[in-house]
């Protein structure tokens, strides 16, 4: 059989469904639900051939005479031939998505690096002095160190002629983590010698990434990025819960499919900086909690049981070669602390990289997605809460939803009271559908037009013909189908609408929450920082505006990139930042939510435009309704 538009053919195995086959081929297809055939998001055009299923409505033809099918649900018999339409298909994820920049390097802690090369010259042993060669190399070691390093058994297995072949002077590859050290690797000084080359990663839900850092110069080489190969699987984490229990093998899927992404992204590193993936010696990850027990092959199903106990907060160092990750087989790979099944090594890194740890100004680090993670504090405190937003700031659950890929509605203005909207796509593209920035553009702009009313609802006396009736109740008219990129019209239904503003408000429940737990005021807050790719095309006014982030001065909100992969790359160049990583996890305190009554009494109140109580939000006014 043969998917197109890409060309690529595979051969129709016997019971391997549709969406099985691509992925195999390496053709990223969406899906939200986890191969129940629930979400529609991986439907596909069957041009010719024909398909097996036994899910009623698994196969279905429009009102063109095109033919659909669910490919997670549907066999593809010898023969056929797929087409993946726009909405259903994945975009590379090219560059570092904009993760780290030139600012960044000035960030960068003082260097004391968690990997260094040594050079050392041990005394000569004789008949009076004739002590092994490992106790002279951890004697010479221990006064540099402080502490008595232990060896790894290849490069023990390497002293003794390391040693003899250059009068005893020899470099040792040392991993340095706060309160110890370990011998990686020994070559006699004559020798050329290695590069000390580290690899910071953010395993993130939707995305991962990875930046290259020099641990001899202490900068980095390059950043990139990816989708993690587990969306194909499954969307949101706790959908990978399941499918990594329900399904045979699922545990072991999960693992690979995302050291194979962190595998392709060495690859791509390596290709443009000239270095060989097993030249990179170290590693730091940081992740939510979920994504590091995938990560680590550990059993995550108690993470979504109560009372919601993950397997481990804190991780053992493992070797790259136990992983199967495509770098130095004998590196050792750290994981960042957790603090609890949904507060992850993800926001430590991101105290880490905003500082907002060691700062007298009290800051909101706020992280938003499926997830709403959260932290609010200071040098003094720290406190965190993370509320089940839902997929849909990352477009799905909405009809039209997509990711932040070319095409993706991000810009939304309706004008003349609804009459007439424009709207602006990421690259120029004719649109595909709408992600979670142009949501946002589109309520807010809906709201402050008249559209909708407080309660997010739509006015049923609009003028312009831009209301349309749908299945499923009323939709708002964005792009013609006329002027988009897959040949239907692209609707807001009021279905959408409704799980916008209850993802916006179980984000601005969770924030009112903290402040509610520390006897604090919105206006007590002094900065805002908004974290992960989500915030980079975000309009501040309009996400005030449907009450998704507190009414402050604009000038108190920042936007700071990918703060998990920034924290995991300082914890490299400093082991002062990585002993900072484990005592943030331990003086953090977290606020479960479902504990008490005051998160939900604060959700209900959110659930309007921009909220129940005005006074919250002086600059928003009275809206129409």
């Amino acid at each position: 059989m043969k998917f197109l538009p890409a060309g690529v053919e595979v051969s129709a195995q016997s019971g391997r469904t549709l969406l099985r086959s691509a992925r195999e081929a390496g053709i990223r297809v969406r899906q939200t639900c986890g191969g129940q055939g629930t979400c529609n998001k991986c439907a596909m055009i069957l041009r010719e051939g024909t398909v097996d299923s036994a899910q009623e409505g698994a196969v279905w033809t429009d009102e063109g005479g095109t033919t659909w099918v669910l490919s997670c649900q549907v066999v593809a018999n010898p023969g056929a031939v797929l087409e993946i339409p726009a909405a259903a298909a994945l975009a590379a994820v090219t560059g570092g998505q904009g993760v780290l920049t030139e600012a960044d390097e000035e960030e960068t802690p003082e260097f004391d690096p968690l990997l260094a090369i040594r050079s050392l010259e041990l005394p000569l042993p004789d008949l009076q002095d004739n002590g092994d060669d490992l106790i002279r190399l951890q004697t010479v070691l221990t006064r540099e160190e402080g502490t008595v390093p232990g060896i790894s058994l290849s490069a023990l297995r390497k002293l003794p002629l390391a040693l003899r072949e250059d009068g005893f002077r020899v470099n040792v590859l040392l991993s340095r983590p706060p309160g110890s050290s370990l011998v990686g690797d020994v070559w006699p000084r004559a020798e050329a010698s290695t590069t000390a080359l580290g690899l910071a990663v953010d395993v993130g839900t939707t995305t991962v990434a990875a930046a290259l850092v020099d641990l001899e110069q202490g900068y980095t080489l390059g950043a990139e990025g990816e989708y993690n190969a587990q969306v194909t699987m499954a969307e949101d984490v706790i959908s990978r819960i399941i499918y990594a229990e329900e399904h045979p093998d699922g545990l072991a899927e999960l693992q690979r499919a995302v050291v194979d992404t962190i595998g392709g992204l060495v690859r791509r590193l390596g290709r443009k900086h000239g270095v060989a993936p097993a030249e990179i010696k170290v590693g730091v990850v940081a992740g939510n909690t979920t994504m590091l027990h995938l990560l680590l092959g550990i059993p995550p199903a108690y993470l979504r049981r109560e009372p919601y106990v993950p397997a481990a907060s804190r991780f053992p160092a493992v070797r790259a070669g136990e992983l199967g990750l495509n770098i130095d087989p004998e590196a050792l790979v750290y994981s960042l602390p957790a603090v609890a099944s949904y507060l992850g090594g993800d926001l430590v890194a991101g105290v880490l990289a905003t500082g907002m740890g060691r700062r007298e100004e009290t800051t909101l680090l706020i992280d938003i997605g499926t997830n709403g993670e959260m932290i609010l504090g200071n040098s003094d405190w720290l406190i965190g809460c993370a509320c089940s937003a839902g997929p849909a700031f990352e477009g799905s659950g909405i009809r039209h939803g997509t990711r932040a890929v070319p095409g993706a509605i991000d810009g939304v203005r309706v004008l003349d009271g609804g009459r007439e909207v424009e709207v602006a796509a990421l690259g120029a593209r004719p649109p595909i559908g709408i992600c979670g920035s142009g949501l946002i553009d589109a309520l807010g702009s809906m709201a402050e037009a008249g559209v909708v009313d407080r309660a997010g609802k739509f006015r049923t006396d609009l003028p312009g013909g831009r209301l349309l009736r749908g299945e499923n109740g009323p939709e708002f008219l964005l792009s013609r189908k006329e002027g988009n990129g897959i040949g239907e019209d692209i609707t807001l239904a009021q279905s959408d609408l409704d799980n916008l503003i209850r993802a916006k408000g179980a984000i601005f429940a969770g924030m009112r929450s903290l402040l509610v737990a520390t006897d604090m005021g919105v206006h007590d807050i002094d900065r805002v920082l908004i974290a992960g790719g989500f915030g980079r095309h975000l309009s501040l006014d309009k996400a005030i505006r449907i009450g998704l982030l507190p009414d402050l001065p604009r000038e108190r909100f920042r936007y700071v990139g990918n703060t998990s992969l920034k924290g995991a790359r300082h914890c490299l160049l400093s082991r002062r930042v990585y002993a900072e990583a484990l005592a943030v996890a331990d003086r953090l305190t977290y606020l479960d939510l479902s504990l008490g009554p005051n998160y939900m009494d604060e959700f209900v109140s959110s659930l309007f435009l921009p909220h129940t109580d005005l006074s919250l939000f002086p600059s928003v006014g009275r809206v129409a309704g």
